[in-house]
């Protein structure tokens, strides 16, 4: 089947693609890169530290580790996912990161074009996702070289370009440049198709000449020699409908409709924040994004002179925020509803030398509460709840010896997570989470899937991968990318061949 071109518009049109990946931030970047046909090897003369995991990799040296069995390599294994095929990916991609060792990678990637998988990437953007909207100068909360995808090095590609490469850190703005490049580069452009919004994904499940049918009204004629699904002898065939809009030069929208054996949730978690709930929230100085207070700052609306301005969250976008109006001398107010000494907080995950800076705010979150002697531009409030805003800029608070205390801020910034936003779901999605009647949620309710294909236990031939099941750091959430593939190829094997290929003898 023809992919698109670059600068190809999906148009009105109607295709038929095996795989449909929604979302072109680095989940669907990378899952992107091995359905190309790019294939892992263990790297002649190389040794993994893990000796147990090395000898399984010798087994099957003269096989790619897609087509390997994944639950058997990955047995065993710990780290800082839950996800057994990440923790693989990421010990075969950095061995032995989380203790600051520096090793190479054990594999080797080679390009197998015989193996490559048709499939489409669609993006509200251009490719990276969210990081094109994370402006900033905030420092990443990974390793630069955790951020890196499959095949471009990130120093390699930085080249001196963006600083001293002697900082292990980037910034938003260098991971936003790299990923965009990383298409390019590696010449995946044809299988991304930007600018385009999903607004409905639906599944298909009729006799082949009703499908047939479907199928025919909505492609144009000039396009009908088009290879249609089918089956050999006619049997009932599941497909997902996939619709949606493009919008293209001149700000219009136009109508696409796709046909597709699997579907890839790769949306990320960051479209809509989450809320308090409360009264007063959609007040005009309260803001749910780290983004309105760096523009405060920029346009002196907050200086240090201020009223202290209120922080609520104990995850790494609050302590950005914290860090932020340090380096500005701006009092800050920081409420949170976990105790201290809550294992689940982020900052017990976080090795404190490769991250001084969030565990300096760990540390005056725990020795600068308000129950102890006064602090100079910052006070931490563990195991309380925001009550209400007022509109005289007032903030009510329930500390956590239920006493009621009245606050005077400049500003509110509520940055306790965020939501994807899965309207074209049904349920928005809500039914393929771990509690299907809570909205689905990275740390709270991710989407359930089988550990090792990394298919949805709720829907056959859907799959998720990145924030929606959990896996919310780049170097996790490209397990995803080789769980998919390997899945993918091994129902190809066996059946022979995907959707884009069958009823290739019909006229």
């Amino acid at each position: 089947m023809p992919l698109l071109e670059e600068s190809t518009l999906l148009g009105d049109l109607s295709l038929n693609v095996p795989v449909t990946i929604i979302g072109n931030g680095p989940s669907g970047m990378c899952l992107s890169y091995l359905l190309s046909g790019y294939r892992p090897y263990l790297a002649p003369g190389t040794v993994h530290p893990n000796p147990v995991l090395h000898n399984k990799l010798e087994e099957g040296r003269h096989f790619s580790v897609v087509d390997q069995d994944l639950e058997y390599l990955s047995e065993g294994l710990e780290g800082r996912s839950s996800n057994p095929v990440a923790l693989l990916f990421d010990t075969l991609l950095h061995p032995d990161a989380d203790f600051r060792f520096d090793y190479p990678s054990v594999l080797q990637w080679k390009l197998e074009k015989h193996k490559s998988i048709p499939h489409l990437v669609l993006g509200k953007g251009p490719p990276g996702g969210a990081w094109h909207v994370m402006k900033g100068s905030m420092l990443t909360i990974s390793l630069d070289n955790w951020m890196e995808l499959p095949g471009l090095k990130l120093k390699d590609w930085t080249n001196n370009k963006w600083r001293n490469l002697m900082n292990d850190r980037a910034t938003p703005e260098e991971i936003a440049s790299y990923y965009k490049d990383y298409v390019k580069i590696m010449g995946l452009q044809k299988n991304f198709v930007n600018n385009t919004w999903v607004t409905s994904v639906s599944k298909l499940q009729q006799d082949q000449e009703n499908m047939k049918d479907k199928m025919l009204k909505s492609i144009k004629k000039d396009i009908t020699t088009q290879q249609l699904p089918a089956t050999e002898n006619g049997p009932a065939l599941s497909l997902w409908e996939v619709r949606g809009y493009q919008r293209i030069g001149d700000g219009s929208h136009v109508p696409f409709c796709l046909f597709t054996e699997n579907v890839v949730l790769a949306t990320g978690t960051y479209d809509l924040p989450a809320r308090l709930g409360v009264e007063g929230e959609d007040l005009p100085f309260v803001f749910h994004s780290i983004s309105a207070f760096e523009s405060a700052i920029k346009s002196c609306k907050v200086n240090q002179l201020s009223d202290p301005v209120l922080i609520v969250g104990a995850g790494l976008t609050a302590a950005d925020a914290v860090l932020c109006a340090s380096h500005h001398k701006i009092p800050v107010i920081h409420t949170f509803r976990r105790n201290v000494t809550d294992p689940g907080l982020i900052f017990k995950q976080l090795p404190k030398k490769l991250y001084p800076e969030y565990h300096k705010v760990y540390r005056r979150m725990c020795k600068q509460s308000h129950t102890t002697t006064s602090h100079p531009n910052y006070t931490s409030f563990p195991e309380s709840c925001i009550v209400s805003f007022q509109p005289d800029m007032k903030c009510i608070l329930q500390s956590a010896s239920g006493e009621n205390i009245v606050l005077n801020i400049s500003m509110a910034l509520v940055l306790i997570g965020s939501y994807p936003n899965l309207s074209f779901l049904k349920e928005h999605g809500k039914y393929l989470g771990m509690d299907p009647s809570k909205p689905i949620s990275c740390k709270r309710n991710p989407i359930e899937i089988d550990p090792y294909t990394f298919e949805c236990t709720k829907e056959a031939h859907f799959f998720g991968m990145g924030p929606l099941i959990g896996d919310n750091f780049v170097r996790f959430l490209k397990g995803g990318a080789l769980g998919i593939t390997s899945c993918l190829m091994k129902r190809l094997k066996k059946k022979g061949q995907l959707i884009s290929e069958i009823g290739s003898d019909e006229g």
